[in-house]
């Protein structure tokens, strides 16, 4: 069997890809890394958090739920990056300060309506740039309106753009799905109102992340390279 890295050596390499895919970008803003902690022990969670981690995401509600119990993490910023259900959205509220996946009109109302007074929360808008049946987020054909309804909402905070393209074992494969959702941001950017940034554009996983830096992600959502393979559920 395959010796598994310590989290903390992962975290040192995943940092010296990172630095070496931002030098080639000739990049100098930094790059969020995300750590998906989808069926990760609790324990494993804590140890990257030792090791210097602030950014967690779960893919599901009620497993967040379940794990933010064993944890006691100050500081740490919780990303949702699953399809959220619109009778979930009031918990997510209350165990995620990011939601990355909002995909709709009719939950991005929602949100808006049982966020705290007072609040403003940060959403990103999922996009199927694949158009993969078997995958959530709003098509490109939606996304203007999308955009253009969020950026209105009180109590929502538009970040930006992320989006999960389809799958391919040479990461090469997947570039023209980050370019492209780099593009769509610049575009709908040049249509909003002064003061909604779409600065963050959150793309790519273990398998692909160096090419989303070098097409300007500013956040990667990272699992298996920083826990190793994820146990079966």
């Amino acid at each position: 069997m395959a010796n598994i890295l310590s989290v903390s050596d992962a975290v040192g390499r995943l940092e010296e890809r990172m630095q070496a895919a931002l030098h080639r970008a000739q990049r100098t803003d930094p790059v969020t890394l995300v750590a998906v902690t989808k069926l990760i022990d609790p324990k494993r969670i804590a140890e990257a958090y030792r090791c210097g981690i602030r950014h967690f995401a779960e893919n599901r509600v009620q497993e967040a739920a379940e794990k933010r119990r064993f944890l006691s993490l100050p500081s740490a910023t919780w990303h949702l990056v699953g399809h959220l259900q619109s009778n979930k959205a009031r918990q997510a509220l209350e165990l995620f300060d990011w939601i990355q996946s909002l995909d709709s009109v009719a939950l991005a109302e929602r949100l808006n309506r049982l966020a705290a007074v007072g609040k403003k929360v940060p959403v990103l808008i999922q996009v199927n740039l694949g158009n993969e049946p078997s995958k959530q987020g709003i098509s490109e054909e939606g996304l203007l309106s999308l955009v253009e309804r969020t950026a209105a909402l009180p109590h929502l905070d538009l970040r930006g753009l992320m989006c999960l393209p389809p799958y391919f074992d040479d990461p090469e494969q997947v570039r023209p799905f980050f370019r492209q959702l780099a593009e769509w941001r610049d575009t709908l950017a040049a249509r909003l109102p002064p003061g909604v940034n779409l600065r963050e554009l959150s793309m790519g996983m273990s398998q692909d992340f160096e090419v989303a830096i070098e097409e300007g992600a500013t956040m990667i959502r990272v699992g298996t390279a920083l826990f190793g393979p994820r146990p079966t559920q």
